[in-house]
């Protein structure tokens, strides 16, 4: 029989929410006759799998177990690992001979083989790797106890843990910690990926990510719409149109980053330089004219102008033909200026750092929507755009970046951890990028990515979505390299240019 075990790089690009698995699951169960303890057992061969792909000579394995199917799944594990003669102990948060069904059968399979069980309360610290399988995706609410004290004493062990389907205390939907929430090195997801594992808390929380399908019929995926999709880098490079022969710089745009107020210069500077490498035909910088000399010192490639008012600004907008406006910008009179000559013009605009800070202000464009700009907001700039606060944002990054690209237009990319691009009332999550990237400066090579990729002709969504994948993964390479502290914006640069080129 075919493992039911995949990879990280086949997780699936079809995100669902936790209730649109669950009817996956009885699709399955009901219209297409898959046995529901069937089911249960690839869950936990699976889960059994993957974990001795991890840690092949485990010296104990400790499941702590919950009730319904999740608790089942856990007794899978144990059942198969006593088969192997590897030393097991279940401890149970919920009463076992209170489990009915398939969970109850599960639970049998485990007593006939010998394991080992006793109530939680009686663990004093887990031994070996630790199988969490408490709560699933059935949680609604915060964790309340006994299940918050064994996620704590779970946490607090120091042993390595697999969880099973989502680590228990972090919701499906929106990758909010729903209060204790397990830690986990290896986190194996069943018959539909959960949305909330790739943004949010979720990357955290999850550690290294597979998916089993559980061998489940292809038919039953028909049934439900994917509320989110999942970005692959490799799908949107084939949409980069090709270069003609005869191609010249004026068939690649002309991108301009207005910004780099006084102590600012380097973000314009970076967006600029990325924008360059990325492709842009003409790239030209618009800011203050004491930064002009140093700008071409450090990359004679670029066109530095310098403009002290918006007033010098204006005759400048007929040349360009995307705008990049925000890396450096600052929130003073020249900033709002720079804005406001923007604004007037109908180009497209990528809107970024103190760009979206002046929009939230609503001084300077009173009604701020437009269909041709691409919104860049980290969670604290979306909370200013929302009038809320970042916890809110952070608590359901899906609405959230929903309500942005409702109320402003256009397309809007959420940063952070599993970065997401709504426009045209889609929604698509890119699982790329690392926390070396919590750097001042990354937002603004982001920003001349996507100005680039808009010079060269793609449409907004599409270049949003393709900017952040290249961003990301350029950053996963840098890390990959030379490791996660340290890295810089800049270091991106050569990576990103490999991406797009397809040489990495």
């Amino acid at each position: 029989m075919t493992s039911p075990v995949l990879s990280t790089t086949d997780l699936p690009t079809d995100l669902y929410v936790a209730e649109q698995v669950r009817q996956l699951d009885r699709c399955a169960i009901d219209e297409h006759d898959v046995a529901g303890i069937l089911l249960m057992k690839r869950a936990g061969r699976a889960a059994f799998e993957a974990l001795l792909k991890r840690w092949p000579e485990p010296e104990a394995i400790t499941v702590v177990a919950g009730s319904g199917n999740n608790g089942g799944d856990g007794y899978v594990v144990a059942g198969l690992a006593a088969q192997r003669r590897i030393p097991v102990n279940v401890y149970y948060v919920a009463d076992p001979e209170k489990l009915q069904g398939d969970a109850k059968a599960a639970y049998e399979f485990a007593r006939r083989e010998g394991v080992i069980m006793q109530p939680f309360s009686e663990c004093k610290s887990p031994q070996g790797v630790v199988v969490d399988a408490m709560l699933g995706t059935g949680l609604s609410g915060e964790v309340r106890e006994p299940y918050a004290q064994a996620i704590r004493l779970i946490n607090a062990s120091g042993q390595p843990v697999v969880a099973l389907d989502l680590p228990s205390g972090l919701c499906a939907d929106t990758g909010r910690s729903l209060g204790e929430t397990v830690k986990a090195q290896l986190t194996i997801t069943f018959i539909g990926m959960k949305q909330g594992l790739l943004t949010g808390r979720g990357p955290a929380m999850t550690g290294e990510l597979r998916f089993a399908s559980l061998q489940a019929p292809e038919a039953i995926y028909a049934t439900q719409t994917a509320t989110t999709q999942r970005l692959r880098l490799a799908d949107l490079l084939e949409r980069l149109p090709e270069r003609d022969q005869d191609a010249h710089k004026g068939s690649f745009g002309h991108t301009m980053v207005i910004g780099g107020d006084y102590g600012y210069a380097g973000a314009a500077l970076m967006a600029a330089e990325a924008a360059a490498r990325l492709g842009s035909g003409l790239t030209s910088v618009a800011t203050q004219p004491e930064h002009v000399s140093p700008m071409i010192a450090r990359r004679p490639e670029l066109m530095v102008l310098g403009v002290p008012s918006g007033q010098a600004l204006e005759p400048l907008l007929e040349r360009p033909t995307v705008l990049v406006l925000g890396p450096g910008l600052g929130q003073t009179p020249w900033s709002e200026q720079m804005l406001q000559q923007a604004a007037k013009t109908e180009l497209p605009m990528v809107i970024d750092a103190d760009a979206l800070n002046l929009v939230a202000a609503g001084r300077v464009l009173p009604n701020p929507q437009r269909n041709n700009w691409i919104l860049t907001p980290h969670p604290g700039e979306a909370a200013r755009l929302l009038d809320c606060t970042t916890a809110e944002v952070q608590a359901d990054r899906f609405a959230a970046v929903a309500k942005l690209q409702e109320r402003y237009g256009g397309t809007v990319i959420l940063k952070g951890a599993g970065t997401l691009v709504a426009s045209g009332g889609q929604v698509s999550l890119a699982n790329v990028g690392n926390p070396g990237m919590a750097t001042g400066g990354m937002g603004d090579v982001l920003s001349g990515v996507l100005g680039a990729l808009l010079a060269q002709g793609m449409d907004a969504m599409t270049a949003a979505q393709l900017g952040v994948c290249l961003h990301g993964e350029a950053a996963d390479l840098a890390v990959q390299d030379d490791g996660v502290r340290g890295l810089l914006p800049t270091d991106l640069l050569p990576y990103l240019r490999q991406l797009l080129n397809g040489v990495r």
